[in-house]
This record gives structure tokens, sequence and C-alpha cells, in this order.
């Protein structure tokens, strides 16, 4: 289905009212499917503003609403899942030969900004789907990727990365879960941690050691497995209660004797840290356009309230040493915005963007818990009592720096390759 379809069921479904429609032909929508290719352009062409519109609308209509009733329940919100997959704000990444649009990684940061703007646990909800599915993408053959990626066009199911362990987070050559082929099967047995989507998800993508030689290095000891969530054997644990994001489902997964057939490996033995690792290229960008789009929240939340809060005669937003504050956080969040644009754009562009994609992520998560944390000083009494949207901001900030690689990792990340061009000064 195209973009241009789905804008329109969405204007029919009047979830869009006054949304404009595109008259773009196809070969224009094809030949402006990925932003500034070939040149710098800050200018979003009509296909862009149309989906970024969509999302800007919905998020305002849908998922602002109830964001604090989620947050306080930790309820899942199937609801919103279904409506956003009604409209095609879900599984955008999807190729055309399995039913999807196949949008950028540009184009789906648009939209994971605006969803964030109203609720990173609701972004995330929505959002991490698109994680669990880009090792398929990347790396699935044909029948894998019509069987995996077809089915949740078909219906708003939802996938999830499987590869954190109560031992190996960001050290990813520490997994310890173990898949030992027996005939036409694997055998999967180990406990994975904090993963999210992990009780609602229709199937995942699990690394597991195939080589149980300790001194095999990884990209040769872990292979890649799409397995069903209803396979025997593979039970979600409980829902975490975590700080902040409350709304996404995070959980444990344990998984004994399950037998995946041999036709659900990703490419083959051997291949799976590559395509585990070759996955956050392309979702370290939404990740850093999430945490832009709570950055904006904060400020928007801030300057309204500062425009409101009085003091000796005044609003609060007269004060230097307040003004100074919010212009402090307009200068982080336009700075992150153009960290994740460079670096979703040079995904589209077909580089290797490792370098780019973890300064986007490393700078707008600092970017997001500082605005939270100045947003918070700004509403000073109320900003620490949760009547008041701040402080959920603030809360749900924190795991930008945690999740898909921490602050640290993505340092590594950038000073290794920094160390490596100095080397050929």
């Amino acid at each position: 289905m195209s973009l241009k379809q789905i804008l329109d069921k969405a204007a029919r479904a009047g979830i869009t009212t006054g949304l404009r429609r595109l008259s773009i032909s196809a070969e224009a929508e094809a030949a402006e499917s990925h932003h500034g290719l070939g040149g710098v352009t800050f200018e979003l062409n009509e296909m862009q503003k149309e989906m970024q519109e969509l999302a800007r609308k919905f998020t305002r209509e849908e998922i602002i609403p109830v964001a604090a009733e989620h947050d306080k329940t930790g309820k899942f919100p199937w609801e919103i899942v279904k409506k956003a997959h009604e409209v095609g704000l879900i599984n955008g990444h999807i190729p055309a030969h399995c039913g999807g649009m196949n949008l950028g990684t540009f184009d789906g940061c648009l939209v994971a900004e605006e969803l964030s703007y109203g609720c990173t646990g609701i972004g995330t909800a929505l959002e991490a789907t698109g994680l669990g599915q880009m090792p398929v993408i990347l790396a699935g053959n044909k029948e894998q990727q019509k069987k995996y990626l077809g089915r949740l066009i078909d219906e708003p199911l939802l996938a999830a990365y499987c590869v954190t362990e109560p031992g190996a987070g960001s050290d990813v050559s520490g997994v310890k879960t173990k898949a030992e082929k027996k005939g036409d099967e694997y055998v999967i047995n180990g406990q994975k941690m904090w993963i999210t989507n992990g009780g609602v998800a229709n199937w995942y993508f699990v690394l597991a050691r195939t080589n149980l030689d300790p001194k095999c290095p990884p990209g040769k000891a872990f292979t890649g497995f799409i397995v069903d969530r209803d396979t025997p054997g593979l039970t979600p644990g409980r829902k975490e209660i975590n700080m902040g994001q409350r709304a996404s489902d995070t959980r444990g997964i344990t998984f004994e004797d399950v037998r995946v057939p041999k036709e659900n490996v990703l490419i083959g033995e051997g291949a799976g840290f590559k395509i585990a690792m070759g996955a956050f290229d392309k979702t370290r960008p939404p990740v850093a356009s999430g945490a832009t789009g709570l950055a904006q929240r904060c400020l928007d939340e801030a300057s309204k309230y500062a425009l409101e809060r009085k003091t000796f005669g005044v609003p609060i937003a007269m004060h230097q040493a307040v003004a100074f504050i919010l212009a402090d956080m307009a200068i982080g969040i336009e700075a992150a915005r153009l960290t994740w644009m460079k670096s979703a754009t040079e995904a589209d562009l077909g580089k290797r963007n490792s370098y780019y994609a973890s300064i986007a992520k490393a700078f707008a998560a600092d970017v997001a818990n500082k605005c939270a944390t100045d947003a918070v000083q700004i509403f000073g009494g109320n900003g620490f009592n949760s009547e008041y949207p701040v402080e959920k901001l603030m809360r749900d900030a924190k795991i930008y720096q945690i999740y898909e690689g921490t602050a640290q990792i993505q340092r590594l990340i950038v000073s290794r390759e920094v160390i490596e061009r100095a080397k050929k000064l």
C-alpha cells in the first residue's frame, strides 16, 4: 500500500480530519522517498510533510489525552497500536513485496519524534516493533520476510528484539543463551532480560550462541533466529515496573528446550552478531528522534508555564535566569534534531552510519535529560508534583541514556572512530 493510499484511508477513517491529501504521482513519490539525497536540504518534501502532519495530529488526538492514565496503570496501549496500524504509523520500513511502504530511516524518524512528543512510553510501544523487525528486513530471505513481516501488515501485531540478558547488556559478546542443532531444528535454552514488547510480541528476533568455544570471536559465535511467540518452552516473565515509560511492556523471556526450524535462521550460523549490530545503525536514529521529541515537549510545557507563572509582578519568562534556561533548551533541541537528521540521511544513502548514529543517540539522550531537568526546575515545586506533566517527562527521559546502547557505549563507538581517523592523519 502506498503512502497516498494510507493517508487517504486515514482521512476516510476520520482520524485525520482536515489533512491535505497527496496529489503527487507515483513517480514523484518514489523520487522523493528519501530526504535530501544528492545534497543538503532542510526542506521536507510533500510526502514527508503529510506523514509528519499525520503523526502530529494522531499524537494530539490519540496519545496525549491518555498518556497520564497509561503511565499510572502501566496498561499496554493496544487500542493505540490498533489505530496506528490502521493509519500506517507503524511498520513503515517493511518492504513493498511484503505489503509495506518501504519508507526510509529519515521518514521513520519524523514519525518517531512526533509520537514521542506525546508519550515516550507509548512511542516506545509503537516503535520497538521496528527494532524487532530490522534484522529480518536486513538479513531475512524473501520467504522469511513474507511470512513474518507480512503478518505485521495484515494484522496489528508486534515484534521484539530479544538479545539482552541478565549478565549481558552492553557486552553483547557475553550472551549465554545457546542454540544446539539437532537434525533440522535448533534447540534454544537460556534467559533474556529487559525485552521491550516481551509480553506482547507475536514473534522475536533472538540472538543465541551456536559455537560454545569461549575463544570463538563474537562475529562467528552467534546466530540469529526468528522465534514465534507460541513456541513451546518460550515463557515471558512478569511485566517490569520501571521508573518511566511505563506504557511500554518490558519483561524477561525464558527459553527451555525451544525448538526452532532451520528455516528460521537468518543468513546462516555465525552471522547473528553482525545482524544484531547492523540493526542498530538503522534504529538508533529513530531513538535519537524520540529523545528529541521528548525534549521538545519539555520546552513547550516549560515555555507555557513560564508565561503563566508570575513572580515579582511579571511572568517568570521575563526574568533572564528563566529565559536563558529556555534558550539553552532550544539550542540543545535544534542541535539534537540535526544529529538525527544527519545519521538518518547517511543510512538512507546506504552508508555505514555507526559513527553518526551513535553521536545522535548519545547527544539527543543527554539533551532530553537536561531539558527534562530544566523543565522541572522552571515549574519549581509544581514540577516535583505528579499532577503536572514535567515530572513524567523527567522519569521517561532517563532510559534514553540506557537502552539501545548506553551513553558510554555510544561514546566508545565514537571514540574508536575518532582514533582510527587520527591514525590516518
